[in-house]
């Protein structure tokens, strides 16, 4: 008897296309321009996203830091699809995620893109193993049981969990759990990873470790990763740090080699300047700049009516002129109004200006006495 092999399709999991630009080179896969979230509770507006431009490349791996309240996790859940922005642009791959129809919504979460939430227990079913619960994103995708297994052992593998793949989520420790929670999100092997606050409830050491994994899933599988944390060592297992603040991308930090000893690394950070010249300054910065003004911060030249202005300790940097207006004069200051019985008291006069010496000649005054005086030998003859 033949097996109808048409009736029960295995649907693979496509990753969208990455959008090519008018010179043929891809561009970002993740783009945001003037974003904008606005959550509305009854009379009230809050303003979460105020006008967030970003680009992450493909396969690039991006931490997210700021404060909270800062708008990083609506950034982020944006991104998911599992929020639907207010106003301006939002592209994944070749998803608008602006205007996007709720099919293709559900599509895109299922296939597109794997969310690793902060809490275990969101990620995790308690009654399956690690191995089903693994399975389970593809059992949902109806992928057929021998390529679930495949994919299984082969996360475990990279993962470094084959010996756990029988045992429940409360026989695991807290940082395996989280283990275990990206392996399920890179199940249908979504090209986008997300996680929120994944090293939230983990230790120092065992945060080391979520993040060296998720740098070994992004080598070994080329999935893009975005993660919101407050780790403060995420700098040193990510690309870039994007610092956003009040809603806005503020600044970016990258670690950078330095010559001072070999293998040294330090970290970065660069201010942003938006697409329509917002710039945000770090209140530390504003601070100083409030005592001291520009010193520490910058160098300034004067020359011709031009300021240049470069970064303080940076001779070799290009030079920002700045026109400046020219100066208004000060008006003199009126005398002293005067007492009764006495003279207000004289201003002191100013020191003459020292006058340049020049090669001409200096005019002298005519002598009175010249025309009693013998002329001298030279002009007797006249």
């Amino acid at each position: 008897m033949a097996i109808d092999t048409q009736r029960n399709p295995s649907p693979q999991p496509v990753a969208p296309a990455v959008a090519i630009g008018p010179d043929g080179h891809p561009l970002a896969y993740v783009e945001c321009r003037d974003l904008f979230k606005i959550f509305k509770l009854a009379d009230l507006e809050v303003v979460a996203l105020r006008g967030v431009d970003l680009e992450i490349a493909p396969g690039e791996v991006t931490a997210i830091v700021g404060a909270s309240g800062s708008g990083k996790t609506t950034l982020l859940n944006i991104l998911a699809g599992l929020e639907r922005p207010s106003a301006g642009q939002v592209r994944v791959g070749d998803r608008d995620l602006l205007n996007i129809s709720d099919r293709e919504l559900v599509i895109y979460r299922r296939q597109e893109v794997g969310f690793v939430w902060q809490s275990t227990s969101r990620n995790l079913v308690p009654y399956l193993n690690v191995r089903d619960n693994i399975e389970l994103p593809m059992a949902i995708a109806k992928v057929p049981r021998v390529q679930r297994r495949q994919r299984s052992e082969e996360l475990l593998a990279t993962m470094h969990m084959e010996a756990m793949a029988h045992r429940y989520p409360d026989q695991l420790s807290g940082g395996e759990q989280q283990r275990v929670s990206i392996g399920v999100a890179l199940a249908n092997r979504p090209p986008l990873l997300l996680a929120d606050e994944p090293t939230g409830e983990l230790d120092t050491q065992m945060a080391d470790e979520i993040f060296d994994l998720l740098q070994r899933m992004n080598q070994a599988f080329g999935v893009t990763v975005v993660v919101v944390t407050h780790y403060p060592g995420v700098a040193r297992h990510v690309g870039r740090v994007v610092h956003i603040r009040d809603g806005r991308i503020s600044a970016e930090s990258f670690m950078q080699t330095t010559y001072r000893r070999a293998g040294d690394l330090v970290q970065q950070e660069y201010l942003v300047v938006d697409r329509v010249g917002r710039l945000q300054l770090p209140p530390e910065h504003v601070e100083q700049l409030r005592r001291s003004g520009l010193a520490g911060l910058a160098a300034a030249d004067y020359l011709e009516g031009q300021v240049t202005i470069r970064p303080a300790g940076r001779p070799d940097a290009g030079p920002a002129p700045v026109q400046l207006q020219p100066e208004r004069q000060p008006e003199p200051a009126a005398p002293p109004p005067a007492v009764d019985g006495l003279e207000p008291a004289p201003e002191p006069e100013s020191e003459p200006e020292p006058v340049a010496a020049t090669a001409e000649p200096e005019s002298q005054a005519p002598d009175p006495h010249a025309m009693f005086r013998r002329p001298s030998r030279e002009n007797e003859g006249d």
